[in-house]
C-alpha cells in the first residue's frame, strides 16, 4: 500500500523542455520507481481547470509567511511510498540534490521548485477504483490541493469536513477512483488532498461543476473552508497524467 507521497510542483522553460522530459520519463522516473519501498511515480501537467475552479481559488485568502517557498505550478512529479519512512531514511529530496551530470543539468532546468513529503491518513476508493488496483499509479487526471488554514481553531474544521462530507461524496462520485488525505511530513502546506478521475472531462462534469461549485456560496460548509484555507500558489492542481502515458 502507498502510505505516502513525495510530491514535487515546478515550472519548465520552453528551452530545453523537450529534452528535459524524455530524460524524466525515460530514465529519471524509471529508477525512482525501482527504488525498494516505492510503489509508483507518476507525472502530471497542469491544466488549470474549468471556470468554477478559478472563482474558487479567488476566495482562497492571501497566504502569509510563504517567503521561500516554491511558485512552480506547470508540472507535479510524483513518487508514492509504503511508508514516510522510505522517503526519509534515506531522504529522496537529498539524494536528489546530490545528482550530477546530466541528471544534474535536467534538474536545473527546473523553476519555482517546490518539493513536499506527505504521509496519508484518511482514503476512500470511488466508484471507479476497479480501474485502479490499489497500490498502483494514480489516475489519468487528478486534481490535488496543498494548504494551511489560516488560524489554528479552523484545524478542528477540516478533519470533520472531509470525514463527514468531502470523502462520503466522492466514494459515490461519478468517474472519481479515488481520494486521500494527507498531513505534512516536510514541506509548507500542512494538508494535502489528492482527487483521482477516469479523465478530465469526468471531473469537470461530476466534480467540479456538480459538486466543487458550491464552495461559492459562503452559507454551505464547502464554502467557509475555502475562505480559511491558505493554498500554495497555483493550488489546487487540475493534472493531466503524461507518465506513464494513459492508454
Amino acid at each position: 500500500m502507498d502510505q505516502a507521497i513525495w510530491a514535487t510542483w515546478y515550472d519548465l522553460p520552453e528551452d530545453g523542455r523537450d529534452e528535459y522530459l524524455d530524460w524524466l520519463h525515460s530514465d529519471y522516473l524509471p529508477q525512482i520507481q525501482s527504488k525498494p519501498g516505492i510503489a509508483w511515480a507518476a507525472h502530471y501537467q497542469d491544466t488549470v481547470g474549468g471556470a468554477d475552479m478559478k472563482r474558487v481559488r479567488e476566495h482562497f485568502p492571501k497566504s502569509e509567511g510563504m517567503e521561500g517557498v516554491g511558485t512552480g505550478t506547470q508540472f507535479l512529479m510524483l513518487a508514492g511510498a509504503a511508508e514516510p519512512w522510505t522517503l526519509v531514511a534515506p531522504s529522496v529530496v537529498d539524494e536528489q540534490a546530490a545528482l550530477t551530470g546530466t541528471a544534474r543539468k535536467m534538474l536545473d532546468l527546473r523553476q519555482g521548485v517546490r518539493p513536499c513529503i506527505f504521509s496519508v491518513f484518511a482514503r476512500v476508493d470511488g466508484p471507479e477504483m476497479a480501474l485502479r488496483p490499489a497500490g498502483t499509479t494514480p489516475g489519468p487526471a487528478i486534481q490535488m490541493g496543498s494548504f494551511r488554514t489560516a488560524k489554528l481553531e479552523n484545524e478542528f474544521d477540516v478533519g470533520p469536513w472531509y470525514a463527514q462530507y468531502r470523502l462520503p461524496a466522492m466514494a459515490k462520485m461519478s468517474g472519481c477512483i479515488a481520494a486521500r488525505v494527507m498531513l505534512s511530513v516536510a514541506g509548507w502546506a500542512k494538508y494535502s488532498v489528492l482527487y483521482e478521475f477516469t479523465s478530465l472531462e469526468a471531473r469537470l462534469e461530476h466534480f467540479e461543476i456538480g459538486h466543487e461549485a458550491e464552495a461559492l456560496d459562503e452559507d454551505e460548509w464547502s464554502g467557509r473552508l475555502v475562505r480559511y484555507t491558505m493554498h500554495t500558489p497555483g493550488s489546487p492542481t487540475v493534472g493531466q497524467r503524461i507518465w506513464p502515458p494513459v492508454d
